[in-house]
């Protein structure tokens, strides 16, 4: 009889389309897991289509993403490692504290409700879509300049043109809103159980350079766990940003995410 793989769902975050995670994905799968990467609800299935049709996630929420998201894994055979990027990080973290996943893996995680520092950088990141409240129900699309800030800021302007030009999508502003005022309202979705300590694993992944979830709010995020007795780690890169994870320097996060794997017995 074959032995079953290891399941894997990568979950990526906002103004990136799911196939930007190709490479993670056959990597994986040449590493022996089974790994799939949904879009978010309404996502259209290629880079141009999204482009095309921006209305069709306005105004999708954190816990619409997420539910999503307990819907694909509720539909596998085993429980999934979860891998996630920036938004796709902070949902990484709340299926994780909900007992979803056997492991969890959250890349330059956007802030979750307790973490205090907003840094001037991170707040200029999100202005594309908090400059103007009546997108709060609206997708919006990055520029190149506004990308090459928030995510291309550790690259030659080249490369970080070069990838927004193939990943980059319109993604939904609201749960932007959302984290920003996570720590102002009572049962924000941005909220995650931390103390849970009976959960699997969890790899918080920071970039130094990074402008839209600065290291320092990815190290408050880690201290956000101190009641949990569970595994939680933190690993840093230097000199990468918010790209980390499609650039030309995303095998060695990879690298590192499947190493952290084999330590965990996974």
């Amino acid at each position: 009889m074959t032995e079953s793989r290891q399941p894997v769902v990568f979950v990526h975050g906002l103004f990136l389309h799911a196939t930007s995670w190709t490479p993670w994905v056959e990597l994986f799968a040449e590493a022996g897991y089974a790994p799939t990467a949904p879009g978010w609800p309404n996502e259209p299935a290629t880079v141009a289509e999204a482009r095309e049709a921006p209305e069709l996630v306005a105004n999708t929420t954190i816990e619409d993403a997420t539910d999503h998201f307990r819907k694909v894994i509720d539909s596998l055979d085993a429980p999934p490692v979860i891998i996630g990027h920036s938004f796709g990080g902070l949902i990484t973290e709340k299926l994780l504290g909900e007992g979803y996943g056997a492991a969890g893996v959250a890349i330059d995680p956007a802030q979750i409700k307790g973490v205090l520092p907003l840094p001037l950088a991170q707040l200029r990141s999100g202005l594309p879509a908090l400059g103007n409240p009546a997108n709060l129900h609206r997708s919006v699309a990055l520029t190149a300049k506004e990308f090459r800030f928030g995510f291309g800021n550790a690259l030659p302007e080249a490369e970080s043109d070069e990838l927004f030009g193939k990943w980059s999508v319109p993604s939904p502003a609201r749960p932007i809103f959302q984290a920003a005022a996570a720590n102002f309202v009572l049962h924000s979705e941005a909220k995650v159980d931390t103390a849970n300590s009976a959960r699997g694993p969890l790899l918080l992944i920071s970039g130094a350079e990074d402008h839209t979830a600065p290291a320092v709010v990815t190290r408050s995020t880690l201290r956000q766990y101190r009641d949990s007795t569970a595994v939680t780690q933190l690993r840093e890169f230097e000199g990468r940003g918010h790209s980390l994870t499609i650039d030309h320097g995303w095998r060695e996060v990879a690298d590192a995410v499947l190493s952290w794997l084999k330590d965990q017995g996974l």
